[in-house]
């Protein structure tokens, strides 16, 4: 793979070639888009960690994701301007900011694909799916292809995020939002389909999957633009700057998750000093002369990030090689002196602020929520596909409530186009919506009351 390949600022779904501006880049309008975006303004209510909180310190995943955007951002002009030095991109009109501006675009879109209620809201769905003694999902499963099932069996939110990308918002574009390759391309930490066909590799870029079959012509698109290699049919080398977007995402929920637990009243405060402390190189002489702890904590977080930021920097260009080779498949926080310091605050974040009674509560609400709504509108769905306007009346009273895309592909003779829109509207819910929703719709309350 080579720098100026990779950042390409072609656009999909444009034939027009990408262009550059001296006041704004091609990749800097990537991060407009995603911002003005109504899946990015949804994160504001989607659970970070801890969901439906009773108070507005935690982080959602809106805050989450700009705080990613900005490690990002600064790890990306980092790297750039060492690349840009050691390959002498300037004459290829490269710049070490067009590094960080893609890396800012890509991490401000990393969790769109989120469903409600986290990861543990993509473990619902797939339980939903798995359970053919459910006759509804049964009934759904009907003539769909081995990719679909192994899609919607293997759900994530970061397949559902580049279906966001390139086909749900704007959707009468082809390409959806028609971001640069280069963003997509970064944007895609894992870049391979749910079947892969006779392939060996096992690193970090392929333990889930990157894009859904309805996708594959757009992911495809990507991958040749970029000239990322094939390791395999439906499975290619990972894009670079991905193992940043990975760096920056792990720095920021490891350590600012870390944060939370404390002033949520998780973790104590000597625990979460200690923790950081190992990882900072030098300890601050003027710790205990701070105001309060929490402005403490708040100091130590940021010293931690940027210690965290100079190891992931230097880790990325000692692998370049390797990496630019497509030879190199593991996180960039596993190879950095700071590793053992990040395992042991996410083993301890295991242990505590993710297992709480009250997010475990909830967690089981969200497979009752999403397994409800699944249940409700996939049975008017098939029973539209297979009755048309002989359908029972609830049916139809159901299917009013979907959006229009719904409505048209519960009408049509494909059963993947029907179980992908109906997911694409669930998934796009924020928490509240669908908790409220499903009261609505299962009586537990009613409208006005």
């Amino acid at each position: 793979m080579d720098w100026p390949t990779l950042l390409c600022a072609d656009r999909l779904g444009r034939t027009k070639p990408g262009h550059r501006e001296p006041a704004r880049s091609d990749f800097q309008r990537d991060s407009d888009r995603i911002i003005f975006s109504s899946a990015f303004r949804r994160l504001q209510d989607k659970t970070q960690v801890f969901p439906l909180a009773e108070n507005d310190f935690a982080r959602t995943r809106l805050t989450h994701s700009l705080e990613v955007a900005s490690v990002g951002r600064s790890l990306g002009t980092r790297v750039g301007a060492h690349i840009c030095e050691k390959h002498g991109l300037a004459s290829a009109g490269l710049h070490p900011s067009d590094f960080g501006d893609i890396l800012h675009a890509a991490a401000l879109a990393h969790d769109l694909g989120n469903p409600p209620f986290g990861h543990s809201g993509e473990d619902a769905i797939r339980h939903w799916f798995k359970d053919t003694t459910n006759p509804i999902v049964a009934q759904a499963r009907e003539r769909l292809s081995a990719a679909t099932i192994a899609d919607i069996t293997h759900y994530e939110g970061n397949a559902q995020g580049f279906r966001i990308l390139t086909r749900l918002q704007m959707p009468d574009n082809p390409g959806g939002l028609q971001l640069t390759f280069a963003t997509l391309g970064a944007f895609t930490k894992y870049p391979r389909a749910s079947i892969i066909v006779a392939n060996p590799h096992t690193g970090a870029s392929t333990k889930k999957l990157g894009y859904f079959a309805t996708e594959r012509e757009h992911f495809q698109a990507v991958a040749i633009a970029c000239n990322l290699p094939w390791r395999s049919l439906g499975c290619c080398t990972r894009h670079p700057l991905a193992f940043l977007l990975e760096a920056a995402d792990d720095i920021c929920y490891r350590l600012v998750d870390f944060e939370d637990g404390l002033h949520l009243g998780h973790l104590r405060y000597e625990e979460v000093r200690d923790a950081f402390l190992a990882i900072i190189p030098r300890h601050p002489r003027d710790l205990e002369a701070m105001t309060s702890r929490k402005a403490a904590i708040e100091m130590l977080r940021a010293m931690a990030i940027g210690a965290c930021l100079d190891q992931c920097t230097a880790a990325f260009i000692e692998n370049e090689p390797g990496i630019l080779a497509g030879t190199y498949d593991t996180p960039l926080v596993e190879a950095i002196p700071a590793t053992a310091a990040l395992r042991a605050i996410h083993d301890r974040s295991r242990e505590t602020i993710y297992k709480t009674n009250r997010g475990a509560q909830i967690e089981i609400a969200g497979y009752e929520v999403l397994g409800g709504l699944l249940d409700l509108f996939m049975s008017a769905v098939n029973d539209i596909a297979a009755q048309g306007h002989r359908a029972p009346r609830r049916s139809h009273i159901l299917l009013g409530q979907l959006p229009k895309d719904c409505v048209t592909a519960a009408t049509n003779d494909n059963p993947a186009e029907r179980i992908m829109r109906l997911l694409d509207y669930i998934s796009g819910m924020t928490d509240s919506y669908a908790v409220s929703l499903h009261r609505r719709l299962t009586g537990i309350a009613l409208p006005g009351r």
